[in-house]
């Protein structure tokens, strides 16, 4: 059997956008025979896009409102309750090599200091690649976590149009290939399974700088090489949550529920109802801040699932009369700053009900009012059954989110309702009545002029 190893290359502040076969020729080999996932981080008021988030939500494969690390003071940290993935990896597999090295000071003095056995800063780029390759090439790590700097000070001094930004990113990829070279000449390579993970922590904005909620700087990625990677494949459903318990598993940890870790292994995601709609969706109409070639939304359901509107008033912002099915940009940049960046648990097409944005357009008389109903699930009479979806649901002014769940075409009964704010994965316990065998459920939400509730990843588990 081979050996288990792992490789994390954080490249902080990186874009996706400068990764190409000319600038970044290491990057792109790396993705060309592996995975490439965009995904967009959380903003306020969850946290700031700035590294101590960031690299914490890597290292944690929690969301910030978990492992409590908002900004880049670290003063109140939850890492006891959400420790690194190098610490879980010691704990389970005590005999486990782990190293760290940072350009950034907090990477290996706090984001990763509980448990990996070596944890050193680079001072620079240049130290941190020449440690990380002296200790690929002579030493015997099984898991690593590499951190380079200088990318972000591009960013900053002259923005993520700039030359010296790209340049830093030719940089960058240099000093990448010179680690990847170091695993390739290792006298035990043939008796290794690497797994290579590249990822940033967030974006920058042309001007410079970051800690907004602009797509720019919300933007960052995973690229995945190993061999339970499809060459050149593209995913829209990974976060950067997923990159500690996909390394985990690589090294043979299970993942134990009572962790509650937001992420999950990569190969485990599997796409929903929902995902299909991608290639089907629909340019703005009435929503132009993206362009109006920019898609990312419709009206029309997936297989078996169903929107009722009888109840909708005609006209408003066209996008969100009724429930939605969209994505992260389009949704998010319909309106900044009005928490629907702190959408994190969904992932690729979700369903939307936004009464705030609805609005701003004018309408007939009445408030907002639509269902989202579900295909029917077989159930066993009986027994207990889980219902589960991520739901983001924020609280705004007159409006209101229920649940429920119809038993043989009977009549819906209320299983949840939603009186305050509600940011996470649901499981509802489900008592199913004696002899039922099929069950829909719905989803309504009601609104004046007031905020939103997010739907996703729906099952109904016997």
């Amino acid at each position: 059997m081979h050996k288990k190893k792992t490789l994390v290359i954080g490249l902080d502040g990186a874009s996706m956008a400068q990764i190409n076969k000319r600038n970044t020729p290491n990057l792109a080999k790396l993705w060309a025979e592996g995975m490439l996932a965009n995904s967009n981080l959380y903003a306020n008021p969850m946290a700031p896009t700035v590294s101590g988030a960031g690299w914490s939500t890597i290292a944690t494969g929690a969301w910030p409102d978990k492992h409590q690390v908002p900004d880049n003071s670290f003063s109140n940290p939850n890492y006891d309750q959400y420790p690194d993935y190098l610490t879980r990896l010691e704990a389970a597999r005590a005999k486990s090599s782990t190293l760290v090295v940072g350009t950034w000071g907090p990477i290996p003095q706090q984001v990763f200091a509980q448990g990996a056995d070596l944890l050193l800063a680079g001072g620079n780029d240049a130290g941190t690649t020449s440690t990380v390759v002296d200790y690929l090439k002579n030493g015997n790590p099984d898991s690593t976590f590499v951190h380079l700097d200088e990318i972000d000070g591009a960013g900053h001094s002259n923005g993520s149009d700039s030359i010296s930004y790209t340049r830093a990113h030719a940089k960058a990829d240099q000093q990448i290939g010179d680690m990847l070279q170091a695993i390739d000449e290792r006298s035990t390579r043939h008796k290794e399974d690497w797994l290579v993970i590249v990822t940033s922590d967030h974006g920058h904005t042309p001007g410079g700088g970051h800690g907004g909620s602009s797509i720019r700087e919300r933007a960052t990625f995973v690229i995945a090489n190993g061999k339970k990677y499809a060459p050149g494949s593209t995913r829209h459903d990974v976060k950067l949550t997923d990159i500690a318990p996909t390394v985990l598993r690589h090294q043979g940890v299970r993942i134990e529920d009572d962790w509650a870790l937001d992420g999950q292994v990569i190969q485990s995601i599997k796409p929903d109802d929902f995902d299909s709609l991608r290639p089907h969706l629909k340019k703005a109409k009435d929503e132009s801040k993206l362009g109006a070639k920019t898609k990312g939304w419709t009206h029309t359901a997936p297989s078996g699932w169903s929107i009722e509107n009888k109840d909708m008033p005609k006209g408003g912002v066209r996008e969100w009369r009724g429930w939605s099915f969209t994505t992260d940009e389009f949704w998010t940049n319909a309106e900044l700053n009005q928490g629907r960046e702190t959408s994190v648990h969904n992932r690729n097409v979700f369903a939307v009900a936004d009464s705030d944005e609805w609005d701003d357009k004018s309408h007939a008389e009445g408030q907002f009012d639509s269902t989202l109903v579900s295909p029917s699930y077989k159930v066993k009479g009986g027994k207990q059954a889980t219902l589960s979806f991520a739901s983001n649901y924020k609280v705004d002014g007159p409006q209101s989110a229920e649940v429920f769940i119809s038993f043989d075409n009977g009549e819906p009964v209320l299983v949840k309702s939603y009186e305050k704010d509600f940011n996470g994965v649901e499981k509802l316990s489900i008592d199913v009545p004696k002899k039922a065998k099929r069950a829909q459920v719905s989803f309504r939400y009601t609104g004046t002029n007031s905020a939103f509730w997010t739907v996703d990843q729906v099952s109904l588990k016997k």
